[in-house]
């Protein structure tokens, strides 16, 4: 097969179809990029010295991986970001605090990665106090500055497929229990349902606006567009299907629905965990992209993915980070990405990634043998693999 270009072996997956090669993925989203440290461990790596420190999340302190690195390992797809509010809410307290614009306080703990939350702003509200709290405007004009122009220039100037986020939260499940704390909400949802539906109900809301307003600018420009939600532990959902099916997923049909109402990019959903017995809800809804695939969890193993639901889903991620980028040599690294290719590549509908974010704690030569190894396994026919 004549060589692609990124853009077109990107759709050619997504629609299920064989490109010339397994596309490549990193730094598109929330959950395929890089955490600051191993970022920087990565230049250092490559002997890329330039270029600034561009925090995306500071929860997850995450970074926009450098442009230098994106072509260094032949990735296909660029990303356009939502930025955040003009009124800025929230900020950095005196006690190493960091409180969002939802009003979530979080504390880095010494020698931690991340921003772990340590209050819920309304872990002790009732229905009434939903009415007067303060919510973020989602229609803030901050929030959509400039990603008009910069989805119309990646997609008329450049051929790499472009994928699309507002900034900030963009789940609906994940975001509730962040406001009122996961236990209680959890409870919420089997001993206080009118509470749990009217905060669902609120922050669907906000989000459709959100994203409604982020689509009107960049929406026509977008090859991808992606919500995160994680559904899953490592051994089986947070809820049972059936409870997720009465209180949650009619939120998420909505949700999903008021988006491809919008745009015509295929629709990515990021979940950690164990989201094998959900996947048949998400498929009926119009998710077209599963994210992370994470193989370390139960019921996760790609070859069965691929066999139920391969002819319906288009899969990226499952290059694990739990055992093997972290723990693995170069040469298990490059086996690892052989076998995903194996289990998900066959048809198309298959995008090289790692499971969720790259650590600190992934060598930056395990990082350069997973793409490398993507680019040597990963051509069509996949018979050799």
């Amino acid at each position: 097969m004549a060589e692609l270009t990124p853009r077109e072996r990107v759709r050619r997956a997504i629609r299920r179809q064989e490109p010339d090669r397994v596309p490549l993925d990193l730094g598109t989203t929330t959950s395929t990029t890089m955490v600051d440290g191993a970022h920087e461990q990565l230049k250092g790596y490559l002997g890329i010295k330039r270029g600034e420190r561009r925090l995306i999340s500071v929860m997850f302190q995450l970074v926009l991986v450098e442009e230098a690195i994106l072509r260094e390992f032949q990735i296909d797809l660029r990303p356009v970001m939502g930025k955040g509010p003009s009124k800025v809410r929230g900020g950095y307290g005196p006690d190493g605090t960091f409180v969002d614009e939802w009003g979530v306080k979080f504390r880095r703990p010494p020698g931690g990665l991340y921003y772990d939350i340590v209050a819920s702003p309304l872990r002790e509200a009732t229905l009434a106090d939903l009415e007067s709290y303060p919510f973020p405007d989602p229609l803030d004009s901050g929030r959509a500055a400039g990603v008009e122009e910069e989805a119309k220039l990646l997609h008329e100037n450049t051929d790499y497929a472009v994928v699309g986020t507002p900034g900030g939260p963009v789940n609906i499940f994940e975001l509730s229990w962040y406001l009122r704390g996961l236990d209680q909400f959890l409870m919420d949802l089997v001993a206080d349902k009118p509470f749990a539906h009217a905060l669902l109900r609120k922050v669907t809301d906000l989000q459709k606006a959100k994203y409604g307003e982020f689509l009107k600018q960049a929406g026509r420009y977008l090859d991808i567009v992606r919500i995160g939600d994680d559904l899953g532990t490592q051994g089986q959902p947070f809820v049972s299907p059936a409870l997720y099916r009465e209180m949650i997923k009619p939120y998420h049909r909505e949700y999903f629905s008021f988006i491809k109402e919008h745009t015509d990019a295929a629709l990515m959903f990021h979940s950690c965990g164990n989201v094998y017995p959900l996947l048949p809800d998400l498929i009926e809804m119009g998710v077209d992209i599963l994210n992370p695939v994470q193989v370390s969890a139960k019921d996760m193993e790609p070859a069965r993915l691929k066999r139920e639901f391969g002819d319906r889903l288009t899969f990226s991620g499952a290059i694990d980070t739990q055992h093997v980028l972290p723990h693995g040599s170069v040469q298990e690294v490059e086996e690892e990405v052989r076998r995903r290719i194996r289990e998900l590549g066959p048809g198309g509908g298959y995008m090289i990634a790692s499971v969720h974010n790259l650590q600190p704690d992934v060598p930056p030569e395990n990082v350069a043998a997973m793409f490398r190894a993507g680019l040597s396994f990963g051509r069509y026919p996949l018979q050799s693999v």
